[in-house]
């Protein structure tokens, strides 16, 4: 197995060899055969938490870590639809492997709103070549979710920071690291740290018991320097309508929908194999009258959600071009919907997928609890009862929900 430090000395030679996709279509077809091919041993790396340092590695070099660049920088600039299918499927092999990008791809969404034009140039082109982008924005030792106490300080040649992150996912992974910090005038900026900075610390801490391999622990920063090319504003990317809230959370849905989507599919192949209930009068278990009344409730659900997904992203793309406050709040609030829905779906689907194996689908080697694991810890991401709130304060008393990335 490859360690962290073992990839990252190769890191540097590796970036001039990654793929360019062209087209949806074309991010679609390489999503479809990285998916069957990361199918291989996912069991194993769940169980036994093995890092998925290959896997993320061909996921980068596939391309498709930069199909959200925009095609003036040379990318294929896909549609956020596009992104969530790639997701889904990611997530429904490997709920960690489909999470660890979803960071990724919201810090590009940042620079594409407040970088400058010569950030912007640059960072594309690391992507393209395959750069991977991790995350340090929340931390776990402030009052509540939205304070933050990482600092940077200004210097005479850039920038100084210092502070604690954790739920850091995909940082292992990285080769630079997003992270969120404020000045001493309570300005956030987001600054794209390099991997490899002195003073920087990445601790192999998450224990979850779900998506166990997302390598979402802490990132320490001790007088780390930053160059003044690589901090953009984050704070300003809120303060007028843009698309950043709903696009980072339509990721969450995608995983979920794709989780969801995933079980049932496992659902279907156990019940195959099972025998039928004694008090059921049936010869085969897919004749049951109460597992095919469940199976229907469920793939009910499932479809409902990936409809949702679509009707959202397509929100999403509708704003993306001219945002105003009113189709960044739509967006916002078809996404909160797929987002809410999701979260019960999946949770239902990884339920219902080990009742309905009955108590063969409890054998540790199958794995197949690994759903719901994976479905219950991401869904904690942020609270799906507040999606409801904000629908139902637009719905009813025309409330706009506010612009933040939890939205």
């Amino acid at each position: 197995m490859t360690s962290y430090q073992e990839l990252n000395q190769s890191q540097a030679q590796q970036l001039a060899h990654a793929h360019i996709i062209q087209s949806d279509a074309e991010a679609l077809e390489i999503a479809h055969a990285l998916a069957e091919q990361f199918k291989t041993n996912a069991v194993q790396r769940d169980a036994e938490r093995l890092l998925p340092f290959e896997e993320i590695e061909a996921y980068s070099q596939s391309g498709l870590w930069a199909i959200t660049v925009p095609k003036q920088y040379g990318g294929a600039e896909v549609s956020s639809y596009t992104v969530a299918q790639v997701i889904a499927l990611m997530s429904g092999v490997d709920g960690s492997i489909g999470q660890i990008p979803q960071n990724h791809f919201y810090g590009l969404e940042i620079l594409r709103n407040t970088g400058s034009e010569q950030q912007k140039q640059k960072l594309y082109a690391e992507v393209l070549k395959g750069a991977r982008f991790g995350n340090a924005l929340a931390e776990f030792k402030t009052k509540n979710a939205a304070q933050k106490q990482t600092a940077i300080s200004s210097t005479e040649h850039g920038f100084l920071v210092n502070g604690e992150k954790f739920y850091c996912t995909g940082s292992l992974f990285a080769h630079r690291i997003p992270t969120l910090v404020k000045d001493e005038h309570d300005r956030e900026f987001l600054a794209f740290i390099p991997r490899q900075s002195e003073g920087l610390e990445l601790v192999d801490d998450w224990s979850g018991f779900g998506q166990r391999t997302t390598g979402s622990g802490t990132v320490k920063f001790n007088n780390v320097f930053v160059e003044a090319e690589d901090v953009i504003p984050f704070d300003t990317a809120y303060l007028q309508p843009t698309i950043s809230g709903p696009f980072a959370q339509i990721m969450h849905a995608a995983i979920e929908t794709g989780i969801a989507r995933a079980a049932f599919e496992e659902t279907l192949n156990r019940v195959r194999q099972a025998r039928p209930w004694i008090d059921s009068g049936v010869d085969k278990a897919t004749d049951d009258p109460l597992t095919l009344f469940e199976l229907g409730r469920i793939v009910a659900d499932v479809r409902a959600s990936e409809v949702l997904l679509k009707q959202a992203a397509r929100s999403i793309d509708a704003a993306k071009p001219a945002p105003t406050a009113e189709n960044v709040a739509k967006a916002s609030l078809d996404v909160a919907k797929v987002r809410a829905h999701s979260t019960e779906t999946a949770l239902k689907a990884s339920s219902k997928l080990i009742e309905l194996a009955g108590s063969r689908g409890s054998q540790r080697e199958d794995g197949l609890d690994r759903f719901w694991r994976n479905a219950r810890v991401h869904t904690l991401h942020d609270a799906s009862r507040w999606k409801y709130y904000f629908i139902a304060n637009h719905v009813l008393n025309g409330v706009l929900p506010p612009r933040r990335g939890t939205l």
